[in-house]
């Protein structure tokens, strides 16, 4: 996920789609320890379009202030 289409999302939707991320990585996690997974490199990628959405809603906190 790219931070420019990031930032065109609106509030609710970076909430709807951090919980949906969050969901994503744990069922991940939990595929990891059970069975072998196809794509290593997913985990790396989700966590990191966390902390992209996180850094944009701290943004959009502290610009509101």
């Amino acid at each position: 996920m790219k931070i420019s289409s990031i930032r065109d999302m609106r509030s609710d939707e970076l909430g709807d789609k951090l919980a949906s991320l969050q969901k994503q990585l744990f069922s991940l996690r939990a595929q990891a320890v059970t069975e072998k997974i196809e794509n290593v490199n997913a985990a790396k990628n989700i966590r990191r379009d966390i902390a992209r959405i996180r850094t944009i809603l701290r943004e959009n906190e502290l610009k509101s202030r």
